[in-house]
């Protein structure tokens, strides 16, 4: 229930938004409003105003939605309303009608990251976990317990890095830019900071997921390598681990953190056989060593260690908040930052460099509406303004039948001197309807995918 009421709250906000920016500029315009409708189909309700011409509806299909206005190609026009008909305005008057939705909507975003920034939101601490044999954060000398204080592109002026979240956004512009990046940062045991050069430049940015990151051996922040809730019976059990014991070492390899021990325990396996290893866990001041044997278990084909037990505890937070100014230049800078990421992204995967698995569709999009909304109000504002910040770009983009395919079409104007003619428009639309049903065909079968597969 929690999903379909975010889902539905975060689509028709950002459908409201989008088709009342249309709305708003053709009014301002001098462009008659025949109808604001929010979804298609037969209207759930309607509603006019006393003294305006404006029918406002609400119908029974939420994807979507449109703002009719007086247009002789669509029906005829008294001559005394001609100069309220869209089609007859001026050139510069129908671009900024039509870009008035995507810019609302990049409106909306840079106001909702504002806003996080200005209520504050709690994230992971830029404190690195231990990094993956062979990863490119061990090769560049990283072991773990080091706290981002400043990064930034390979050459570039390094900027302060607030949180986790922080270090996974550049990491990510850096790899689908091809930039390496350089952390500066201040270990456990090291009294100055120290710069480090991840090499990312060169690494496959078809799939920016979970794996890219542990190739890159920052797959998350770091915790405490505590023993939490422990089943009943199993492994863990058996070998006598007790909840809120500290696990400092396994066997002869010293532990740092929990993603460390995670790893240790799920190689402790031969084939079907486990391996029993020493132990030493620090329970109420006092250093045991505890004898314990994993059990075997398949994934995906393979043999790993199990010990029935919740290992690592939770990150170390930290509180980000801004000022008014600052807080409203950062929304700014992130939905532009994220603009132009998610065209850098449709670029790839037009020229075939980032896999069509990346197209997300409306169950994708559902499922995160309800786990955002399940972690709190910012985390679901931070979630909306993604999707709007999509919306506005996808809409921008030069596609018939989008909003970008009008403007497409008004340059042509504006350089020819005449509109795009009718048999051209008729086939153009056409060949855009097909672009978008194989496009939706596309992400609702990943959907699937991630959601069944």
């Amino acid at each position: 229930m929690l999903t379909l009421a975010a889902f539905v709250v975060a689509i028709g906000l950002l459908i409201t938004v989008h088709e009342y920016g249309h709305y708003r500029m053709a009014v301002a315009c001098g462009v008659k409003v025949l109808r604001f409708s929010i979804g298609f189909g037969p209207p759930l309700f309607s509603w006019q105003a006393r003294g305006s011409a404006t029918e406002f509806a609400v119908c029974i299909f939420p994807l979507g939605g449109y703002v009719k206005m007086l247009d002789q190609r669509e029906a005829p026009v008294a001559a005394q309303e001609r100069h309220l008909a869209f089609d007859l305005q001026p050139l510069r008057s129908r671009v900024a009608i039509v870009s008035a939705g995507p810019l609302a909507n990049l409106l909306l975003a840079v106001l909702l990251y504002a806003s996080v920034n200005w209520i504050g939101v709690r994230y992971p601490a830029a404190i690195l976990a231990s990094p993956e044999a062979g990863s490119i954060a061990a090769r560049a000398g990283l072991i773990g317990g080091e706290r981002v204080a400043r990064a930034g592109f390979d050459g570039a002026e390094p900027y302060d890095i607030q949180s986790f979240e922080d270090l996974r956004w550049l990491l990510t512009q850096g790899v689908l830019e091809k930039r390496d990046v350089r952390l500066l940062m201040s270990g456990r045991e090291r009294a100055r900071s120290v710069g480090t050069l991840l090499n990312i430049s060169g690494m496959d940015s078809s799939e920016v997921d979970a794996e890219l990151f542990r190739r890159i051996g920052i797959a998350g922040p770091m915790t405490r390598p505590v023993m939490g809730a422990i089943t009943a019976g199993s492994a863990a059990a058996r070998a006598g681990l007790l909840e809120g014991d500290l696990v400092r070492q396994v066997g002869a390899v010293a532990v740092v953190d929990g993603q460390q021990l995670r790893q240790l325990i799920r190689a402790s396996v031969s084939g079907a056989d486990s391996i029993e290893q020493v132990w030493k866990v620090l329970r109420g001041g006092n250093e045991l060593e505890i004898s314990v044997k994993p059990e075997p278990r398949q994934e995906a084909g393979l043999w790993v260690g199990k010990i029935g037990a919740y290992v690592g505890a939770a990150p170390e937070q930290v509180l980000v908040r801004y000022g008014l100014v600052d807080g409203l230049w950062r929304g700014l800078v992130r939905s532009w930052d994220v603009s132009l990421l998610t065209l850098r992204m449709m670029g790839k995967m037009l020229v075939g460099e980032a896999s069509l698995k990346n197209l997300s569709g409306p169950l994708t999009i559902a499922d995160y509406a309800g786990k955002s909304a399940s972690l709190g109000v910012t985390q679901y504002l931070l979630f909306i303004a993604l999707i709007s910040v999509s919306l506005g770009v996808l809409n921008l983009l030069p596609l018939p039948v989008l909003d970008g395919g009008h403007l497409m079409y008004y340059l042509w104007e504006g350089i020819a001197g005449k509109p795009v003619s009718v048999v051209w428009m008729e086939h153009l639309q056409r060949g855009g309807v097909l672009v978008l049903l194989v496009m939706m065909s596309i992400a609702i079968f990943n959907d699937i995918n991630r959601l069944f597969g």
